[in-house]
């Protein structure tokens, strides 16, 4: 990692900004990530997405099959821009290739359906490790091969007569709760490690730069022109 370009580019914003991103930084996590599952519903897809920034997560993971993945802007408020999304679309089974990619980045794979055995949410273990949550379909939920596949299956409790609420409040409920125990344990180390929140800043700081290629073109060559002074 490029410590110096980072320090660079942060030339190019307010004090102010750079202050912000730092703040942010210090509450961003990847302890916790999203996984929507062929989502069809740009505005239920987008405000999850707001809700992930909202809550401080960094990743967020988008499988295709079938339906294409579309940012309201609107709902969204541009939470995108701050986000990693991953997108899983070229296989032929994409949900089981984003569990086998979560599980190698030591994840915990948790289905948000009603299931045999399943956890209520205030009863949810996090100092377990990492957790990626999986959030289905409007209408028919998680696929089988999630199902099939899960370590774990989280509901949030209902007392009225509809059986489940939609995509985008049901990941704000989780999240809310989720996160806020997180935060609240000192044995959970949820927090970014010194490459991940340089890697991230420098990813905000390409994104918010106009220009940003131009001048980190020059960063490079200023940089090659000095080292090859004797």
């Amino acid at each position: 990692m490029d410590y110096q370009l980072i320090d660079y580019l942060s030339e190019f914003i307010t004090p102010e900004r750079n202050e912000l991103f730092e703040r942010i930084l210090d509450q961003r996590t990847r302890y916790i990530s999203i996984v929507l599952e062929n989502i069809f519903q740009p505005q239920n897809a987008s405000a999850a997405m707001r809700s992930v920034d909202c809550f401080g997560l960094q990743d967020a993971h988008v499988i295709e099959n079938g339906n294409i993945f579309e940012v309201d802007r609107e709902v969204a408020m541009g939470a995108t821009k701050w986000l990693n999304v991953k997108k899983y679309n070229q296989k032929e089974e994409n949900s089981l290739d984003a569990i086998r990619h979560l599980r190698k980045q030591g994840y915990r794979i948790v289905a948000t359906t009603p299931h045999e055995g399943d956890t209520n949410l205030e009863d949810f273990d996090l100092r377990k490790g990492k957790v990626a949550l999986f959030f289905g379909t409007e209408l028919t939920g998680i696929s089988e091969v999630v199902k099939e596949e899960a370590d774990e299956f989280l509901k949030i409790p209902m007392y009225g007569f509809t059986e489940s609420f939609n995509i985008s409040v049901s990941a704000a409920v989780i999240l809310h709760h989720l996160t806020l125990k997180m935060r609240s344990d000192s044995s959970i180390n949820w927090q970014l490690t010194k490459e991940e929140r340089a890697e991230i800043k420098l990813c905000w700081l390409r994104r918010t730069i106009k220009s940003s290629d131009l001048i980190e073109e020059k960063y490079h060559m200023r940089k090659d022109t000095n080292s090859e002074k004797p």
